[in-house]
């Protein structure tokens, strides 16, 4: 039997044809690994006066003080009064994906962010699931459950529209895989398979063969289910989960691995068993871990809002960093399938004689998703 090529796989911006840059924030300060200080920043810049909230807030050509946005789509608790006059609370942070693995917190204020990206704002709930692109690396998507605001690839929603309606993909492939496969998959089955089987190149190979669908679509659930980490908490087998075996001090300023050991030291306190496949792995070139610690423990510029920060390192970090070793231990046991050998290929050929290729402007577009009235600059309501 024929085995697709790479030259005849559809491409994933054909088969989820909308994408949106990743938001883009233009400072640092408004993200953190932890939300007291988000709230402590936000604090600090509204009680500044003149001159001193201009340095503070660290303006860029997108945004400065005087820059005048909308709210956030479903977001309440944001202002829309230039930030120059702003007072009151900090809006209440949400999580977010800031980097690979990393899930952080966000003060969600357009205010705040040069490019915020409401069109995914808008799409964002509990039912949505948003893939990164990750080209190059190894597996090449990356799926989260939160707002990610990884660079630089592009960002491609699992439904257009909020609720879990109208799925990103295109126009007729459900029904099409449906006749090769003997039953209509669901847009996540869709999207576990993308998840397990996407190249490198960001093609996709397809298959008609209803066993081979449901072997990577085991595989690609389980992989989404660790990269969203909903529901039921991921654990390591009895006797390879990881433990602290001697206190975190309150400031660590090191991370370091020992291979024969299996033991990650952060200063003097020691994590254990790591397993080498955690620590090895990698995104874009860069150790997760290593890129996790960094972040929480780098030197910001004394005076800038950064600074303000966790004096020790707090409880909740030493949490994330068990579950973080796990996530990427399991993902690592999970290597997607690598040059599948598709007996029975759904070629870019077969999806164009079908009518599914190419996919029509308007899926490459955002849906009209303006469902409720949505608050302007100055507290106008937004025309869209």
């Amino acid at each position: 039997m024929p085995c697709v090529t790479h030259d005849d796989a559809p491409p994933l911006a054909d088969l989820m044809p909308w994408s949106v840059a990743p938001p883009r924030l233009g400072r640092g300060w408004p993200a953190a690994p932890d939300a007291a200080s988000l709230k402590a920043r936000w604090d600090t810049l509204v009680k500044a006066e003149g001159p001193d909230r201009e340095i503070l807030f660290e303006p860029t050509r997108s945004r400065t003080l005087h820059t005048a946005v909308g709210r956030l789509p479903g977001r309440t608790g944001s202002g829309t009064q230039k930030l120059a006059r702003a007072s009151g609370p900090c809006p209440e942070p949400v999580r977010v994906l800031l980097a690979p693995y990393d899930e952080q917190w966000l003060i969600p204020d357009q205010r705040l962010i040069d490019a915020a990206r409401p069109e995914l704002w808008r799409v964002a709930d509990e039912r949505q699931v948003f893939v990164v692109e990750a080209p190059g690396t190894t597996p090449p998507l990356l799926a989260t459950s939160l707002l990610p605001l990884l660079r630089p690839g592009r960002v491609r929603p699992l439904y257009r529209r909020p609720g879990g309606r109208e799925p990103n993909l295109a126009p007729g492939l459900l029904e099409h895989l449906g006749t090769r496969l003997g039953g209509t998959p669901a847009p996540l089955d869709v999207l576990a398979w993308i998840t397990a089987t996407a190249r490198p190149d960001l093609t996709v190979p397809l298959t008609g063969d209803a066993d081979e669908w449901e072997g990577g679509l085991e595989l690609g659930h389980r992989m989404l289910w660790l990269m969203r980490r909903d529901g039921e908490r991921p654990k390591l087998p009895g006797g390879r989960r990881p433990y602290v075996r001697a206190p975190l001090p309150s400031r660590p300023a090191t991370l370091r691995y020992d291979r024969d050991e299996e033991a990650l030291f952060l200063d003097e306190g020691r994590v254990s068993p790591v397993p080498p496949e955690a620590w090895d792995f990698e995104v874009g070139g860069v150790h997760v871990l290593e890129q996790w610690f960094a972040t929480r423990v780098a030197t910001p510029e004394p005076g800038t809002l950064a600074a303000i920060r966790p004096l020790t390192w707090p409880q909740p970090w030493t949490s994330e960093l068990l579950e973080l070793i796990t996530v990427l231990a399991l993902l690592a046991e999970l290597r997607p399938l690598e040059e599948p050998e598709i007996t029975d290929p759904v070629t870019a050929t077969e999806l164009r004689t079908a009518g599914v290729l190419p996919v029509p402007d308007a899926a490459r577009r955002p849906a009209s998703v303006l469902e409720e009235p949505e608050e302007g600059p100055e507290g106008q309501l937004a025309l869209l």
